[in-house]
């Protein structure tokens, strides 16, 4: 397989949807006229509110996002990660966080529901509950070849920070791994690029994180910085703190001469663990 250029889209989602999508499109717009191949959309990319108004517009807003993904895919004759919209788990209450990559063809690859939910409380007095509106994922994360590129492993935001998912994505193959995130601005500035680096140099891979940045409701604010980060841990591309994206080569040959140097994937004792 020869190289290809990745997108990584950063996007201020907000809580009107209709303008969400075509903020993406924008994006899209101009990560095609750059010749991406691969785009990547943030997690929440649909919707950026409270509990209460996502609950209320899931049911509408799951089948409008898969609808937007396919048609974008086969308008510009891209392969297209939408990196997390609500998904209805059907009991009134909670919903799936759910990835999906779409084929040029407008054919769905693969999706990934979160399995891992961000609970968390903050030193800066900031409370998360993902758990109060979202039900995890039942389903390990997929490996997908995408024809013509290369193997891609999928994820989402706080499923970074869990090590061993991203060892089963390449030991099925993966050579990407898609982390679409709307990481918290505090955490962010501390954790966020060590741990992409983290995850592409322990499993030599490319790793392509789009992002949520600036302020979206109220005080939810995230910290930016779409990042292509290559099989070395070398950052190939960072979107800074505005809209727009990080844009890289992705080369399969690069990924294979570091692989040779630094066999650290085969060096591995599991049987010690």
């Amino acid at each position: 397989m020869s190289d290809f250029l990745a997108a990584a889209l950063q996007l201020t989602s907000t809580t009107d949807p209709e303008s969400n999508f075509a903020a993406a499109e924008e994006q899209i717009d101009l990560a095609a006229r750059r010749g991406a191949e691969l785009i990547a959309l943030p997690e929440n990319f649909a919707f950026m509110g409270d509990d209460a108004q996502r609950l209320e517009l899931a049911p509408a807003l799951a089948e409008q996002a898969a609808r937007f993904l396919v048609t974008m895919a086969r308008r510009y004759q891209v392969v297209i990660l939408g990196g997390g919209f609500p998904v209805p788990v059907g009991d009134g209450q909670r919903h799936f966080q759910r990835s999906q990559l779409v084929g040029r063809d407008g054919q769905v690859l693969a999706s990934y529901d979160k399995i891992h939910l961000f609970d968390v409380d903050l030193p800066d007095g900031s409370s998360y509950r993902e758990s109060a509106s979202f039900s995890p994922g039942t389903s390990p994360p997929p490996v997908v070849d995408v024809p013509g590129l290369c193997r891609v492993g999928l994820s989402i935001c706080y499923d970074v920070r869990f090590p061993e998912l991203y060892r089963h994505l390449v030991g099925a193959g993966a050579e990407l791994l898609m982390i679409p995130a709307a990481f918290t601005a505090f955490t962010g500035k501390d954790h966020w690029q060590v741990l992409l680096q983290s995850r592409a140099i322990e499993n030599t891979a490319y790793v392509l994180a789009p992002a949520q940045t600036g302020v979206h409701y109220k005080r939810r604010q995230s910290h930016g910085h779409s990042l292509v980060v290559d099989p070395w841990g070398t950052m190939l591309s960072d979107a800074g703190v505005a809209p727009g994206a990080a844009i890289a080569p992705i080369d399969p040959s690069h990924l294979q001469r570091i692989r040779g140097q630094m066999p650290s994937l085969q060096h591995r004792q599991p049987s010690l663990f």
